[in-house]
């Protein structure tokens, strides 16, 4: 196989020059300086530079494997991109807004460091393959970094969850006092959010986990490549199976954007009951000082700063989800400029979704219930009455009846200022007489939670099946 060629006058400049000598042969004047900077994404995509080195080592180790490159050509070219790469990590590269972006300052500073051998790297590939490659193995990164993160929420739910089976608190629709649960299960209604969100990132994982390299262009290359070593070399499923859509198709980094935002829903959720349950009002738990911070004119302060935070950047999540549908939309195939727009949406959702769960992980297991307050609130409101329809329908009492019976107790209730379970036989019985004295079995908060003992109930024994169902599932 004949080696890509080059003329002579070229092979000898390895340094780079004003313009981006990797394509400006096109053109007969030097890019505008302003357009040039606002064209530029290197101070953003040189994250990226893992990616795109290691990207370049298999497309290198592909196309010796082919007879494109010799063996000694593939070895300068790896222990080139691995002296780049060690110089990046340790802070002494210096990034060129001049080069453009993160692939063509690494590509000049291999070329400067090995000379010719480095400009036959790109042999077979554009930058609308390469920059798709390297998205995919950063956002495959990333997720696996924040399906650990994510577990470890997971786990610290599922130990508060574990320790408070037992503490009771008032279960609320309309935020308005329903029926009694315990608080190891409403934790763990959180945790069946987060299990399915854990769910959708792996199959968002499933999906992007397809090379794109060596799609070239938008039409493939004449080049003898071999596609699936390079994806088997990046740890891919496979090649992806069209070059047009391989260099166009941003749906991963989308469904990852939509991943991020039901999951900072459902943080944002539990961070709306965080706030509420710390204030003085509820006074259910506490979170530790660490987690909060104080105000500068009232000294009895102790703010939930890191929940308001976390519910505070679902909204900026939510932004980038759409940011990426709209830059989209109206793309004709193949690759656009447009498609630069991608990284800093995608990167600030990643970012944001890994500190956001870093900080519930944390937080979490260090939170203190308040099981005495918990307990009276629930004794407010009635939260028992349901329990009372029910003890009358098993008495025999159509529930339409018992349900009639029950408001009227309520509403006696309420006049005289007393729960039903501090109203004596005689009282309850002015509105059925199908009530008898087993009755306050069914109206106290243990007796209720406790019947209701099945999957997926409150009861502390189905709180502690759940916890262990849940922790094998993990």
């Amino acid at each position: 196989m004949s080696q890509n060629k080059t003329p002579e006058s070229n092979n000898n400049d390895a340094s780079p020059k004003a313009t981006n000598q990797q394509w400006g042969g096109r053109f007969s004047e030097p890019t505008d300086a302003f357009v040039a900077r606002f064209t530029a994404s290197v101070n953003f995509d040189q994250r990226l530079f893992n990616q795109d080195i290691d990207g370049s080592i298999a497309h290198a180790t592909m196309l010796a494997k082919v007879g494109v490159l010799t063996e000694g050509e593939k070895a300068q070219i790896i222990e080139g991109l691995e002296a780049v790469r060690l110089d990046i990590v340790e802070g002494r590269f210096e990034w060129s807004e001049a080069l453009e972006d993160v692939h063509m300052n690494i590509e000049a500073a291999l070329t400067q460091r090995i000379g010719i051998t480095g400009k036959k790297l790109h042999t077979g590939r554009s930058r609308n393959d390469q920059v798709a490659t390297d998205i995919r193995l950063y956002v495959r990164s990333e997720t696996d970094l924040i399906a650990a993160e994510l577990k470890r929420l997971q786990e610290g739910l599922l130990g508060l969850a574990e320790r408070e089976a037992d503490t009771i608190m008032p279960g609320f629709t309309h935020l308005q006092t329903a029926q009694p649960v315990t608080f190891g299960h409403h934790l763990l209604a959180w945790f069946e959010m987060l299990k399915r969100d854990a769910s959708r990132l792996q199959d968002c994982r499933t999906r992007l986990n397809q090379s794109p390299l060596g799609a070239a262009a938008l039409a493939g290359t004449t080049y003898p490549i071999d596609r699936a070593y390079t994806a088997q070399l990046l740890g891919f499923d496979g090649p992806t199976e069209n070059s047009l859509d391989s260099v166009s198709d941003r749906d991963f980094a989308i469904e990852f954007c939509a991943f991020a935002s039901i999951l900072m829903t459902h943080l944002s959720r539990a961070s709306e009951e965080l706030v509420l349950w710390t204030s003085a009002q509820f006074n259910f738990i506490d979170l530790p000082d660490r987690f909060c911070t104080g105000s500068s004119i009232m000294p009895q302060k102790k703010n939930p700063d890191v929940p308001e935070l976390v519910r505070g950047k679902t909204g900026r999540v939510n932004g980038h989800l759409i940011s990426l549908l709209t830059l989209m939309k109206s793309q004709p195939l193949a690759y656009n400029k447009d498609n630069q727009e991608d990284k800093e949406p995608l990167f600030d959702a990643i970012d944001t979704v890994k500190d956001c769960l870093r900080a519930f992980a944390d937080m979490i297991p260090a939170i203190t219930s308040k099981k005495d307050s918990m307990y009276e609130a629930a004794k407010r409101g009635f939260s028992t009455a349901t329990d009372l329809a029910d003890y009358l329908v098993r008495a025999g009492v159509a529930f339409r009846d018992a349900h009639e019976v029950v408001g009227l107790s309520v509403a006696y209730g309420i006049e005289c200022g007393k729960d039903l379970s501090e109203m004596s036989l005689e009282e309850l019985q002015k509105f059925s007489s199908d009530i008898k004295e087993d009755v306050f079995e069914v109206l106290t908060l243990e007796g209720s939670v406790a019947a209701r003992n099945h999957i997926g109930g409150t009861a502390p024994a189905q709180v502690r099946e759940a916890v262990q169902r849940a922790r094998a599932s993990l």
